[in-house]
């Protein structure tokens, strides 16, 4: 699959190199719908929350489930913009080998919807995607979380926050993307 054996990843470049040989075979042997030609990588060494991260530029009529006019985007002529996968070290040091899989696979799904659709987001689309894909909703955590956020009907995940916010604060005005149910702090 890759030069680099999982076990003998030590620099950056080998962490990049190994993560990049993996999502290629998820897109071949899953069918994972992207072009990493419009995909950047770059590694993290300050997150403390995030796993990985998909940074993309925010389109304000795009909407997950519509496929998104790249032609309306200036410089994007006619294809995606590109997208950065950025993967926090301390999570693959903490993290075991299927909990690193299931991270990149999960981000997979955000730069699939984002190519495809221009936005991306945790809803009903990315649910069945991430089934279809053996991996989470919502990725492990690395660090302890000061707050934790569930659906008051399912006790689903809604987020982990580390420090106050006005999610945190106002939690009351939210709902729960899984029931739409109130959310309660754990």
């Amino acid at each position: 699959m890759c030069g680099v054996d999982y076990a003998a990843v030590e620099s950056d470049a080998d962490l990049l190199e190994w993560s990049r040989s993996y999502c290629r075979e998820v897109r071949r042997r899953w069918g994972v719908d992207v072009r990493f030609d419009l995909v950047e990588w770059e590694i993290s060494h300050r997150a403390k929350r995030r796993a990985a991260a998909v940074k993309r530029p925010k389109l304000p009529d795009a909407t997950v489930g519509e496929p998104y006019d790249w032609t309306t985007v200036e410089g994007a002529d006619g294809r995606p913009l590109p997208c950065t996968l950025s993967l926090t070290r301390e999570a693959f040091e903490t993290f075991d080998r299927a909990e690193w899989e299931a991270t990149l696979r999960h981000e997979l799904i955000h730069v699939e919807q984002y190519q495809r659709d221009g936005t991306t987001d945790h809803g009903e689309a990315f649910r069945e995607r991430a089934s279809a894909l053996d991996t989470d909703v919502h990725c492990q955590a690395f660090a302890e979380a000061t707050y934790v956020l569930t659906c008051e009907r399912c006790g689903g995940l809604v987020a982990r926050r580390y420090r106050d916010c006005p999610l945190v604060r106002e939690r009351e005005r939210y709902r729960s993307d899984c029931c739409g149910a109130a959310l309660e702090l754990a």
